[in-house]
């Protein structure tokens, strides 16, 4: 009997605990529709923090009480949930969400999926986004987007890079696409003492760019969308728990190849076998490559951390960065910390959304002097880069023999430049914003939006001259040049969206709003020398420009079968006169959705879209502010007024045009977007005609009616034409292997249809004012203007001989002819990814052909003359003994010769990483990267990548290698 009760006693009070003790489940989440399995799918106890995710192979181990219900959830997928009752394995098979199969693009002043566009859109992912040392946000998206160009403007750490979209779209305005970050656009006028207007973002901060490449999805942005409109999400924190990553990565940067001048010892050989007694004994003892001491191995370190997920209820995504990278050129050097924090909270029953982001930054800049650049091909080689009886801190230099100073028409030692001119400068640079999205209470299909920006920076920046740098005027005794600009960029949108559904067939979005933007900047700069000479030595130019916007946009669907999109925007700028300070900006497009039922339910066709769309924009980007007002321009040093002793700065009046109005680019685009077999095939097709009216040019202007001869005027019409085609592929997927593909070609035609003069361009070394490119109508912006060359029968180019093209027997610029342009007439794209269980590559590569590149450094140093003129010895370009060139002339140096086919292929990165399975709930993954890998191209010059095709001293892009490690935990 005590047994018995012993032992009901034990069951009475261990049965509970019995019942409440926890339990293990495991089990495999995976796809429906194909049943490979899913990486990082939260696995939740409903109500509760606690939970796991499953790992790479979908496996997930959880610790469950009986009755707890399991929530499983990934994005694109429908959330199931599951009751615990024992269970030992619980497999899933989760369904992809019809609703969130398309991904949310975002367009001006809102967002739409992707399936509903209308415009010639192009969405590209952080998943899509370019490996490698990424310094630059616009390196992200290179070789990704069809018709888009990114082009870096040298291979200084961070330097600018130029996005072109859809070829040239203005004479002399700035072409940049306008950029938008997170709902705030930018001024393109750039910040001063900055390499790149985007060098405040970190590149790990972004999630997403989004291009607006017609102007039927741009026009929304009127009078700055000119040139396309590039919009920047950034990471935006979860409703879930903080989740945290730390990445770092350290990059070498190695020269890939220099300019083609002699060695020491053929440089030799060649005085002796031309120079007379005296130059020869100029030649020194010394073999020295110079090109050799200017550049160097470089490094870079980058470091970021971030934090997101919810903190008291608020969605929160914070993070800091750290970037230090030396340039290849000695003492270069980019150091950049960014901060930055995303708040996104829901209140009143979530009726009031409100995004609030800030980042900010501080880069300090140390600047090589680039001239060692050409003062490198051109220094003697055979001379030492220090000679101890220098009067130049031991620094060797050639010496006028009259003056015993530096010879003011040698070049100067390319090591003294770099180690005696220190050029800094500092960027403090904020931008933020507030969105506040309210669904109206009783009027839940209206929405008022509210957007206020705030984009200020503050620049200091200085040049300093040591007194000991080789220099003609015996007098100098060092310089100091200083700049400080303060700008602001002020914000205000507001704007009503009405969106009304009915039975599920008709859907209608429309927007309605007003946008405020003001611009201010004060500048001001410092000069010693001036001050020494008793000149203005102060400088202080305050500006400021305002633009004044109204928007309404119109959007409708039927059964997401038809749509039709409109805009209208009314743009007014401060820039110009009020008559003409109001343009107008409509746009349409529409778009049928073709369905399979359509085909007879063809099971191959899973999506097939057709797209028209027409849209006007303007642009007055990079004009200048008030040229309809009389402005007043103080003289130079050299041009002041004597009164008795005394010399006083007089002041003159600026030409002005009072009839000055906007350009305006009309876009037609016909559009086809397609997917096959499952979506293992998509993409799309664009054709597009792009007339850009009133293009503002230089103009002359009759004698007497103007305080000029010239000024800016629109007197000229361009068209832009091309084929664009994009395709992604999904060749394999299985459990283990994943091969992606995405290829991209577009084709563009440029011709100026009108002008009614022709504008010289393309300033090159030989010549005082020597232009090898011209605007012409009938031809492409930028095109090469030079003479033809006559060849002997060997094939030898001979001197100063030319095509009589018109046949006067006169050899002058009437015999100049149009010989290609700058711009490549087929750009391509591939891009390439690959996942084999845990690891992963990426291969970026990037083809041009039909671009044409002028080698100014082969026309004014390939020249004999150049070796021994004005008393010093100078080296030269190695095309001489192509083409044999003795003298030095502005005529010769605009031979076609000089002109040369640059078509490329670039592979442009590699990248290779391990990720480590979760230990403890991190996961790993360790990669390597080599970026500018391999060119493939017939130009004989450095890089037949240079934008506007001048090939003058340019800093050489590096080869990098990166190893590095991010840390998800």
């Amino acid at each position: 009997m005590k047994t018995k009760l012993n032992s009901l006693l034990f069951f009475l009070l261990f049965f509970p605990l019995c019942i409440m003790a926890q339990n293990t489940v495991k089990g495999t989440v995976s796809e429906q529709s194909s049943s490979l399995p899913l990486p990082s799918v939260n696995v939740i106890i409903k109500n509760t923090s606690t939970g796991t995710a499953t790992d790479f192979d979908g496996n997930y181990e959880v610790k469950v009480n009986n009755g707890d219900v399991i929530v499983f959830s990934y994005i694109g997928f429908l959330t199931q949930e599951v009751v615990y009752n024992g269970q030992q394995t619980i497999n899933i098979n989760l369904v992809e969400d019809a609703s969130n199969l398309d991904e949310v693009v975002v367009i001006g002043y809102g967002t739409v999926k992707k399936s509903d566009l209308t415009g010639t859109t192009d969405l590209v992912t952080s998943d899509d986004f370019n490996k490698g040392p990424i310094v630059s946000a616009q390196s992200l998206i290179s070789g990704k987007v069809a018709g888009v160009n990114v082009t870096s403007g040298s291979g200084a750490p961070g330097d600018g890079q130029s996005i072109s979209i859809r070829g040239a779209g203005s004479l002399s305005l700035t072409t940049e696409p306008l950029y938008v970050i997170d709902g705030v656009p930018l001024d393109n006028s750039g910040v001063g003492g900055s390499r790149n207007p985007l060098n405040f973002i970190n590149p790990n901060d972004i999630e997403t760019f989004v291009v607006l490449k017609d102007a039927s999805s741009s026009a929304i942005y009127g009078a700055r969308a000119a040139n396309g409109v590039v919009l920047i999400t950034t990471k935006k924190g979860k409703d879930k728990e903080f989740k945290y990553n730390f990445s770092a990565q350290t990059t070498v940067y190695t020269p890939v190849n220099d300019i083609d001048v002699l060695s020491s010892g053929e440089f030799r050989n060649l005085i002796h076998e031309i120079g007379s007694a005296s130059e020869i004994a100029l030649l020194g003892n010394a073999d020295t490559n110079w090109q050799d001491e200017i550049y160097t191995t470089a490094f870079g370190q980058d470091y970021n951390f971030s934090a997101i997920g919810n903190a008291f209820g608020v969605p929160l995504r914070a993070s800091v960065g750290h970037s230090d990278h030396d340039g290849i050129l000695v003492g270069d050097n980019l150091q950049r910390t960014t901060g930055s924090i995303s708040l996104t909270p829901s209140l009143l029953d979530d009726h009031l959304k409100v995004q609030l982001n800030a980042r900010a930054v501080y880069t300090e800049n140390t600047f090589a002097n680039r001239d060692a650049i050409g003062s490198a091909v051109s220094f003697d080689p055979t001379q030492s880069i220090y000679d101890a009886n220098s009067q130049y801190a031991g620094y060797f230099a050639w010496l006028d023999n009259g003056t015993g100073n530096q010879n003011s028409l040698a070049p100067v030692n390319p090591i003294a430049l770099l180690d005696l001119i220190d050029d800094t400068s500092e960027v403090r640079r904020f931008v933020g914003n507030a969105k506040f999205d309210y669904k109206i209470h009783g009027f839940e299909d209206l929405t008022a939006t509210v957007n206020l920006g705030y984009d200020t920076s503050n620049s200091h920046g200085r040049k300093i001259t040591s007194e000991f740098l080789p220099i003609a005027d015996a007098t100098f005794n060092g310089s100091r040049t200083s700049y400080v600009q303060n700008s602001y960029n002020k914000l205000l949108d507001a704007y009503l969206t009405y969106n009304k559904s009915i039975n599920d067939i008709h859907n209608l979005t429309v927007t309605a709003g007003h946008v405020f933007q003001s611009f201010e900047y004060d500048n001001y700069s410092y000069d010693s020398e001036k001050e020494e000479d008793g000149a203005q030595f102060e400088f202080y130019d305050p500006s400021e420009n305002v633009l004044l916007s109204y928007f309404g946009r119109f959007n409708y669907d039927y059964d997401g079968k038809y749509y039709v999109t409109a805009s209208l925007r009314a743009d007014a700028s401060s820039k110009l006169n009020p008559d003409d300070q109001w343009g107008y900006f409509p746009s349409a497009a529409v778009a049928w959705n073709i369905h399979q039922e359509d085909f007879m339910d063809n099971s191959f066709l899973d999506e097939l879209k057709l797209r028209v769309g027409y849209g006007e924009i303007g642009n007055i980007n990079g004009l200048g502010d008030y040229q309809f007002l009389t402005r007043y321009q103080g003289s130079t040093d050299t041009a002041n007024y004597q009164f008795g002793s005394s010399f006083y700065q007089t002041y003159r009046p600026e030409p002005i045009n009072t009839d000055l109005r906007w350009e305006v680019g009309k876009t037609l685009n016909i559009g086809i977007d397609y997917a096959l077999l499952n979506r293992r095939i998509s993409g799309s097709i664009n054709a597009y005609k792009k007339e850009t009216k009133d293009l503002i040019a230089s103009s002359l202007v009759d004698p007497f009616t103007n305080f000029g001869n010239r000024i800016d005027a629109n007197i000229g019409n361009m068209v832009n034409k091309g084929l664009e085609f994009n395709l992604n592929l999904l060749p394999v997927r299985t459990e283990d292997f994943e091969w992606s593909v995405n290829y991209n070609i577009s084709l563009n035609d440029n011709e100026i249809t009108k002008l009614n003069v022709d504008q010289p361009q393309g300033g090159i070394s030989t010549g005082v004012g020597n232009n090898v490119q011209v605007h012409r109508e009938g031809e492409s912006a930028n095109s090469f203007y030079v003479f033809e060359q006559v060849y002997d029968e060997n094939g030898a180019p001979l001197e100063g001989v030319f095509v009589d093209r018109n046949g006067d027997n006169i050899i002058n610029d009437e015999d100049k002819y149009i010989n290609e342009d700058p711009f490549g007439d087929i750009l391509m794209g591939l891009n390439t990814n690959v996942n084999y269980k845990n690891w992963d590559l990426s291969i970026q590569s990037r083809a041009s052909l039909g671009n044409y590149m002028y080698n100014d450094v082969a026309a004014n140093r390939g020249v004999l003359d150049n070796a021994t003129n004005n008393n010093i010895l100078s080296n030269i370009h190695s095309d001489y003994y192509n083409t044999g060139f003795t003298t030095i002339d502005g005529d010769t140096a605009l031979s076609d010769h000089f002109v040369e086919e640059a078509s490329f292929f670039k592979l442009d990165n590699i990248t290779i990483g391990y990720t480590l399975n979760k230990i403890k709930n991190t996961t790993f993954r360790l990669y390597g990267s080599v970026q500018n890998v391999l060119t493939v191209t017939n130009y004989d010059g450095l890089d037949p990548e240079i934008n506007l095709g001048i090939d003058n001293n340019f800093y050489p892009r590096p080869r990098s290698f990166v190893m590095g490690v991010n840390i998800d935990f």
